[in-house]
């Protein structure tokens, strides 16, 4: 590794030279995106961009993840650097030369970019290894929407031996090439609940004769949704939504049972059990109160994502380094998105940052977000991404 004094724009301009691999890369990716563990094609475009760069690469046994380590030879700390690598199952409706080849998949969370950007840090870094000490490993992940990659990869021992870590995620509405994060939470947990509340069907005519389970839903949503503001304190942070609904078959028949799943989210443990705890205890009583029965399903998800405080100055410090003053700034709170690097950042410190890809000429308050049909980045960030991504590695 190297003193933070040595970290300047020198790296940010030899990032910039990989430009035409980075976007080239990130291109490909997006074209073919793939979703879940199971991703050959996108592992095998890692793997092809990584070879003759004296990496030692190691490929998942469970999933399609690559390893990579970058030994310098010298001793020094483990430093893992994190790119996730899997699309969202949703249509892309861009009009672009490389918009995605498969209906029903598109990289519509900028994974595509995190991948694209830890090749070519990884490039730089090797192309400067006699400079440097320790060792870097690029964990190229899948499955982090939604599956649970990246407990996948820690099993697998992707964290033996590593002293720290750092990942980059790439958001739309920041300005363009614009890098913050902050200490301790930064993301939420996500657990997935599912209601379903019993009645008894009959004629819609006739609602006397039969026991209808949809006024019960109507106000448990309701009840859900005012439950979160009466039973946490109004300075933390906590929400329920229900998002899918489902009851009935026409318009003349009241239906046996009604169907809701949603998301809990929160940014601290406690704030967490609390609301899990109440969202079982609101279904059972509101359905008891309408007379009906009621079955609750909470599946647990992401963590909390918790940057290490030093770690996450740490960012900070290397950014104005290198990008100069103005580019970096912390947040002033953290976001209610899930991310499975939380799992990693529960074994070492590390730290999550986000780089602002707002496409040129867009508002970045209204451009299409991440996870839209219509999401765009703007491909001159990525640069600094790579610069970010392999700084991080050397600094001190």
């Amino acid at each position: 590794m190297t003193t933070l004094e040595a970290i300047g724009p020198d790296i940010a301009r030899a990032a910039r030279a990989f430009d035409p691999d980075t976007v080239e890369l990130r291109r490909a990716i997006h074209a073919d995106p793939e979703i879940g563990l199971d991703l050959p094609d996108t592992q095998a475009k890692i793997t092809e961009a990584l070879t003759g760069l004296g990496l030692d690469i190691t490929l998942g046994r469970d999933t399609t993840s690559v390893v990579a380590d970058l030994d310098m030879g010298k001793p020094g700390p483990t430093v893992l650097l994190r790119g996730d690598m899997d699309a969202l199952p949703l249509q892309e409706d861009n009009a672009v030369d490389y918009k995605s080849r498969h209906d029903g998949r598109m990289h519509a969370c900028g994974h595509d970019a995190h991948v694209s950007m830890l090749v070519s840090a990884a490039k730089l870094l090797a192309g400067n290894k006699g400079d440097l000490t320790g060792r870097v490993r690029f964990m190229f992940q899948p499955g982090e929407e939604g599956y649970g990659g990246a407990e996948y990869m820690i099993r697998e021992g992707v964290l033996d031996g590593v002293d720290r870590a750092f990942a980059i995620h790439v958001f739309t509405n920041l300005p363009d090439g614009m890098i913050v994060t902050r200490g301790g939470a930064i993301m939420a947990s996500a657990d997935k609940f599912e209601i379903t509340i019993d009645g008894r069907g009959g004629h819609a005519s006739a609602p006397h004769h039969a026991l209808d389970p949809i006024p019960a839903a109507a106000s448990t949503i309701t009840s859900l949704h005012t439950m979160v503001g009466r039973s946490i304190d109004a300075t933390l942070s906590g929400l329920v939504t229900v998002a899918h609904v489902e009851a009935g078959t026409t318009n003349n028949v009241i239906p046996p049972s009604a169907y809701m799943e949603g998301t809990i989210r929160a940014h601290d443990e406690h704030t967490r059990a609390t609301l899990k705890s109440n969202v079982d205890r609101v279904a059972q009583g509101t359905a008891a109160a309408h007379g009906c029965t009621c079955s609750t399903h909470i599946e647990p998800g992401y963590p909390v994502t918790i940057n290490d405080t030093e770690q996450a100055g740490l960012v900070g410090q290397v950014t104005n380094a290198l990008l100069g003053e103005g580019r970096y700034a912390e947040m002033p709170r953290p976001v209610m998105g899930a991310e499975d690097f939380s799992y990693v950042l529960q074994h070492v410190p590390g730290a999550m940052a986000f780089l602002g890809v707002c496409p040129e000429g867009d508002d970045y308050h209204t451009t299409a977000p991440n996870h839209s049909n219509l999401m765009r980045i703007s491909e001159k960030a990525l640069g600094d991404g790579v610069a970010l991504y392999a700084a991080m590695a050397m600094a001190r």
